[in-house]
């Protein structure tokens, strides 16, 4: 099902809900002194909804900061690899090669095995760190028989170091997300900031529901943006292999 359709779904969902709710209680509750619980009930509803307000902007910036580092690593991973390829042709054709296939194999390992497993949030297993020592270990043992192919040598070798970088901090983003501690809270803070306003009162019910209904699903759609923001290579941010596809394509 598209996130869209699932998005709308659940918002629609929760505005259905949290108005059918206010009308029955509106309908049904106790009317005596409504009106005068809008003084108060507004004062911590101004409360509430301000503390909540700032959780979910500040989970939301992080996530969204989150995707773009992700999708940087990824593309500075892929780059360094292509940078240590070409430092690496300099050094002779033998190591060239050599190089240029096991970083065929990287990128491919990254692609096939490894980016399925991030997409759905699960442990990486892999041979990729396998794969870059024995590219670190080629350039270690590669000849170099002059000033400039020393320098050669040494970029490769720096190249590869920024692809472990990377590496790790792609690998890490795959594992991150929101903890549980953080959710429990922005969904208990949801659930407050929804039922506080069913204290108010006024003498239109249709008003009323209606704002409620509203705030359900503004809270609604901001939490399921979260979720979809949470892993940086699934749901709605969706982090592609682009960089590595390019890198294949350029090896050749």
């Amino acid at each position: 099902m598209s996130i869209y359709l699932t998005g709308l779904l659940w918002v629609g969902g929760a505005a259905i809900a949290a108005a059918v709710l206010a009308y029955l209680i509106r309908r049904y509750g106790e009317l005596e002194g409504r009106s005068a619980n809008n003084e108060a009930a507004g004062q911590v509803f101004t409360i509430v909804g301000g503390l909540h307000a700032v959780l979910v902007a500040f989970v939301l910036i992080a996530l969204f900061d989150a995707v773009n580092e992700a999708s940087d690593a990824a593309y500075r991973e892929a780059d360094g690899l292509v940078a240590a390829t070409w430092a690496s042709d300099a050094l002779s054709e033998g190591t060239g090669a050599e190089v240029r296939q096991l970083s065929r194999e990287y990128a491919q390992t990254v692609i096939d095995d490894e980016w399925p497993s991030m997409t759905a949030g699960t442990a990486v297993e892999s041979d990729g760190w396998a794969q870059l020592d024995r590219l670190r270990q080629v350039v270690a043992n590669a000849a170099a028989t002059d000033e400039w192919r020393n320098e050669r040598k040494i970029e490769a070798a720096n190249q590869l170091w920024k692809v472990y970088e990377a590496r790790q901090q792609r690998l890490d983003a795959a594992g991150g997300g929101v903890s549980n501690v953080v959710w429990f809270v922005l969904i208990a803070g949801s659930v407050l900031a929804i039922l506080l306003p069913l204290l108010f009162g006024g003498p239109r019910i249709r008003t009323h529901v209606l704002i409620v209904a509203t705030l359900a699903a503004t809270i609604t759609l901001l939490l399921y943006a979260t979720s979809q923001l949470q892993n940086p290579f699934g749901g709605g941010a969706g982090v592609t292999p682009d960089a590595f596809e390019a890198a294949v394509e350029r090896f050749g």
